[in-house]
């Protein structure tokens, strides 16, 4: 068997809801293969008092309940032990006050041996805590969920594809969109015309130079149009050459529709 190549302990008070990243898809059959081990820990477990109280309300007033320090402290004590010899850990709070999650911090933090998940739920966690015990926020977006077990599960699904083995083809993921800074360009399947609708010429000659050029152009295009920050972002590293600049001159005006 496979030693694991990565540890994520995710705490949380629904650890039922991971049950999906276990059991389907590409995470699930890397579980399976253990490329991965994933842990779950209740801080309900860890608390003292007879109704296992983990939130409370705020001071200051105001809606909403604020999720106590004690219980997670505790919690990610019990993670620190139970990680023993992997070195140490970060801890991340999923939250949408977090930097945004982009493909460079996904790969560089599937090179790690183990990581922590801390899942905050109603208003948020008592600030003490993140000072004392967080290494990081991440978010997912610029929008607000229930708690953060869904931008956990996309973290995880999102590192699980960069652990060697987990995808068949590790080109597919590479190629994806954001892992060169663009977009990905448009993909198509059989048959070669759906509904009166082709598919383009030039990947159905065999050329693999030239279809390496299309799909690239058809790339440039798509983040040109759709995401023009990460073009900029693509310009200041030096990612573009002259080629890449003609394609985007020539492209400019309305919007084209990509299918696939």
């Amino acid at each position: 068997m496979v030693a694991p190549t990565l540890r994520v302990d995710v705490v949380t008070i629904f650890p039922e809801m991971f049950d999906a990243l276990l059991e389907h898809g590409i995470s699930g059959r890397a579980a399976e293969r253990a490329l991965f081990q994933l842990h779950r820990w209740n801080p309900r477990d860890l608390t003292e008092d007879a109704y296992h109280r983990v939130d409370d309300r705020p001071f200051g007033g105001g809606p909403g309940m604020v999720m106590l320090a004690e219980p997670l402290a505790r919690t990610l004590d019990a993670i620190a032990e139970a990680q023993a010899g992997a070195n140490k850990a970060p801890v991340i709070y999923l939250s949408p006050r977090g930097a945004p999650l982009t493909q460079k911090r996904v790969c560089e933090l599937a090179q790690l041996p183990a990581l922590t998940l801390l899942c905050g739920r109603y208003e948020g966690v008592d600030e003490r805590l993140l000072q004392a015990r967080v290494d990081e926020e991440i978010a997912i977006g610029d929008f607000v969920v229930s708690g953060g077990e869904l931008p956990a599960m996309m973290l995880i699904d999102a590192l699980v594809r960069w652990l060697p083995g987990a995808v068949q083809d590790i080109a597919s993921v590479q190629e994806d969109s954001f892992a060169q800074g663009l977009l990905d360009c448009p993909h198509y399947t059989r048959p070669e015309e759906w509904r009166g609708l082709r598919v383009p010429e030039v990947l159905l000659g065999g050329h693999h130079a030239r279809i390496s050029e299309w799909r690239r152009q058809q790339a440039l295009v798509a983040t040109q149009q759709r995401r023009p920050d990460l073009l900029a972002l693509a310009r200041a590293q030096g990612w573009l050459d002259s080629a890449d600049e003609r394609t985007l001159s020539l492209a400019k005006g309305p919007r084209v529709r990509f299918l696939g």
